[in-house]
């Protein structure tokens, strides 16, 4: 990492990448590098990029080893920053993470890790164990919602919604 501290500020707090103008910044109750570490395991291109430990109070130096203030990630190569705030605020649906998933087998891998300690909810969302809400969708639906035979894509949004985790097998069907 840089020794100048504007660039390495850039860095941690998500503007190190060219195209990161707006980096999501997720308040968990403690538990923020507890989750980054979860999250980077969930595609290929993500990684902790820096841990910035909370500020000693110099006024209590028997305050012990700092905690976790931020840590800075990226998903896939989308630039994260999870903060330790405290438990009076929590995830809601109203804010979701869209995973663009190419096939079956990436729906699959995705789910099955978040759903480790989450709750599946409807047509391809899910929480995870820290309480965000995620949409695991398979390339192809975008696809054939837009088909031009609108029957057809009213069958596919039809079978979309009798399921939990999407498959993309019956939606091809519809």
């Amino acid at each position: 990492m840089s020794t100048d501290s504007n660039s390495e500020a850039a860095t941690i707090y998500g503007a190190g990448g060219a195209a990161a103008r707006i980096t999501p910044c997720l308040w968990f109750a403690g538990a923020a590098k507890e989750a980054a570490e979860f999250y980077v395991t969930l595609l290929p291109n993500s990684a902790i990029r820096h841990v910035q430990p909370m500020i000693p109070d110099p006024a209590d130096p028997a305050a012990g080893e700092p905690g976790v203030l931020i840590v800075s990630f990226t998903i896939g190569g989308q630039p994260f920053l999870a903060l330790n705030g405290n438990p009076e605020h929590e995830f809601t649906h109203a804010v979701s993470f869209s995973i663009d998933c190419a096939d079956q087998a990436e729906v699959d891998a995705v789910w099955d890790k978040l759903a480790d300690g989450g709750s599946p909810v409807a047509c391809g969302w899910i929480r995870d164990r820290y309480g965000l809400s995620w949409q695991v969708v398979p390339r192809a639906l975008p696809r054939l919602l837009a088909d031009p035979d609108p029957a057809r894509a009213a069958r596919v949004m039809a079978a979309m919604q009798q399921m939990v985790k999407l498959d993309v097998a019956v939606l091809e069907a519809a």
